[in-house]
This record gives C-alpha cells, structure tokens and sequence, in this order.
C-alpha cells in the first residue's frame, strides 16, 4: 500500500516575528499565504524587528476577524484594519532584499512603541512585487513577502519525532514557524521533494531551510533555552548551516486545507 501523505496543519504569521495563527483552510499566492508576514515591526532607522534581538514578540498574539487584525499583549488589545496604511512609501532591507512598505498607522505603531519600549513602526507591503527575493542556488528570482527569505516553509511530522527523540524537554513544531506541516513516514524526507499538489496549488521545493538561534526561543514563554539547536547541529550540519524544514514556493494561487492530501 501507498504512503498517503496528508496536511496536519497550517499556520500564517500576519506580522513577521510575532505569534501565528492556526488556520483550518488558506488562500495561497505567489507571496506566501494571504496575510502571511504581509507585515513588519521596524525601528527608529528603519531597520526590520526580530525575536532574535526582541524575544518578547513572540508574545504578541494576533488574530484576524471581519477585516481586523487584533493584537493581544498581556492584558491589553489593539486592531487595524487588514486594508487600512498611509502613503509615505518607506524603503527597508530583509536581510539581503530592499523592500518597498507603508506605515499602517500612527497609532498603531505607538502602541507597539509603547509595548517595547522603544520607537518602531508597524509597516506593510501592499503588492507583488514591491519585495524580490533572488535564489543564488536557481539563479530565479521571486516574490516574497516581508518573511526571511520564502514564501512558505514546509515540516514533516516525523522530522520533528526524530528531534524529539533525541530532546529531554520536547518541543512543538511551533519553535519552527512552519506554513504546512504534513504527517511524513520518514525524518527529513521533506527535503527531496520536488514539485507537489495540495488542494488547488502546486509548490515546488527550493532548498532545506538553514535554521538560526531564534528556534531556542520558546513561544510559550519568550525565553531563550539551549535547545533545540545544540542536539540539531550534531546530525543536521550540512555546510555550516544547520537545516529543518524546506523552503517552498507555490507556482499558482488557490486554496489549501488541513486534511488534503499531498500529491507526488
């Protein structure tokens, strides 16, 4: 019989370093999945926020309702409309990529402002485009979102038992920001895929995905711990880059749900 291979979970991160959302069903476009990293903490010199230097983002949680996005910090609540910025276009670097992105409002980036404790600014890309994303290893050129370097990151559920298995404290997929996470039969297999269905898109597979000190910081909590990335470098150090996950591209739009099945 047939390994069937089957979505187990989709996750969106509507703002890049902050927590993600758990979705049953979502739209995929070329930039990553709709409201996925569509935004961006910058600061005072218009530099991109991350939990690696602010592991407290990883404690605001959003939720997206009727058009709104919702930020849950503690004890206290912000909105903005998913539609809503201003137009004084802003140029940022992610990593390597200028991108073009808008201030979504005053307010809402002194409430961030506020939380932080420092200046920074809530900014979004608007269009394809405005973000390209050059694969050194293709030499093919994409558009992305504001997410590190692509649109979507693909884990295996038995990638993550294999971790496990070696971990005292065990750890959730969570630590890995995945998009898709699908049931596997083999650690790492998802590394070899090449192009696949699910649903109504087709993704192709660029490259495993080099992992960086943030999959220390627990989510649950913003506290950084040794682990995962001491135990994953002894068998996942290929080239100086220790890799989870692999880095996917979609080649149309369409929907995916939790349940579809992965077709080869």
């Amino acid at each position: 019989m047939s390994v069937v291979y089957s979505v187990k979970e989709i996750y969106i991160y509507p703002i890049k370093s902050l927590a993600g959302i758990s979705c049953k069903s979502a739209f995929a476009e070329e930039m990553g999945f709709e409201n996925d990293r569509r935004w961006m903490l910058i600061d005072a010199e218009n530099q991109m926020l991350t939990q690696r230097e602010h592991r407290i983002m990883s404690q605001f949680y959003p939720q997206i309702l009727d058009g709104k996005i919702s930020i849950t910090f503690q004890d206290q609540k912000h909105e903005f409309s998913i539609d809503e910025h201003l137009d004084n276009s802003v140029e940022v670097n992610v990593w390597d990529d200028k991108s073009e992105v808008v201030e979504v409002n005053y307010e809402t980036s002194k409430w961030f402002s506020q939380h932080l404790g420092f200046e920074c600014k809530l900014v979004k890309i608007i269009k394809n485009g405005d973000r390209k994303h050059e694969s050194s290893r293709l030499k093919e050129t994409f558009n992305v979102s504001l997410a590190d370097g692509y649109p979507y990151l693909l884990i295996g559920t038995k990638s993550l038992d294999f971790l496990n298995e070696k971990l005292e404290d065990k750890i959730t997929v969570l630590r890995f920001r995945p998009n898709i996470v699908i049931s596997s039969e083999n650690p790492h297999e998802e590394d070899d895929f090449k192009t696949f269905t699910i649903g109504e898109v087709q993704f192709k597979n660029i490259k495993p995905c080099g992992r960086c000190i943030m999959v220390n910081n627990d989510p649950e909590n913003g506290r950084l711990k040794k682990e995962p990335l001491k135990t994953l470098s002894k068998y996942r150090n290929v080239d100086n880059s220790v890799l989870f996950g692999t880095n996917i591209v979609s080649l149309n739009n369409g929907i995916i749900s939790v349940g579809d099945e992965v077709v080869f």
